[in-house]
């Protein structure tokens, strides 16, 4: 009986495709953008791609995080843009987004000029306005792909 098990458990994990999960999948080079400053972030925007900011802290769940990011850029690149936020190191741009649970994910998009209201310090300075939609899909591929057929984003696999 045992040599049976034994048999058959072999037959049965060498049947086994473990790459049919997806894993490890190539790539190719990163998609995602790892923030360095608020000017690089209006910049990405000034693009007019829709924005995926991750704004992480360290832990095992920003690891598989990582990984998701990296597969949904690689999928929606160039139609979505995904930036990469360390806010231990950048704490002035995650705390005004004035959320206390991380990781989170936020989609900014469609940037327009603001309205000129009253008078302004420097007339240097141009105010955007941009939509921000929070995400609350499944944070996977999946949850990205779902999201954005819902909103009408394509992604580099769909045909034109």
């Amino acid at each position: 009986m045992v040599l049976y098990l034994n048999a058959f458990w072999a037959a049965f994990v060498s049947s086994l495709d473990w790459y049919s999960t997806g894993y490890p999948k190539d790539l190719g080079p990163s998609r995602v953008v790892h923030f360095t400053s608020e000017r690089e972030f209006v910049q990405l925007l000034h693009q007019g791609y829709p924005v995926v900011v991750a704004f992480t802290i360290r832990g095992n769940y920003t690891k598989h995080l990582d990984r998701v990011l990296e597969e949904a850029a690689a999928e929606f690149y160039p139609h979505v843009k995904f930036l990469r936020v360390e806010c231990p190191k950048y704490p002035g741009f995650c705390i005004t987004r004035q959320r206390k649970e991380y990781p989170f994910i936020e989609i900014f998009h469609n940037p327009e000029q603001a309205a000129n209201l009253g008078r302004v310090a420097d007339p240097n300075i141009t105010k955007y306005s941009v939509k921000v939609l929070p995400f609350n899909y499944d944070q996977s591929a999946y949850g990205f792909r779902e999201f954005f057929k819902r909103h009408g984003i394509r992604s580099s696999l769909d045909p034109k």
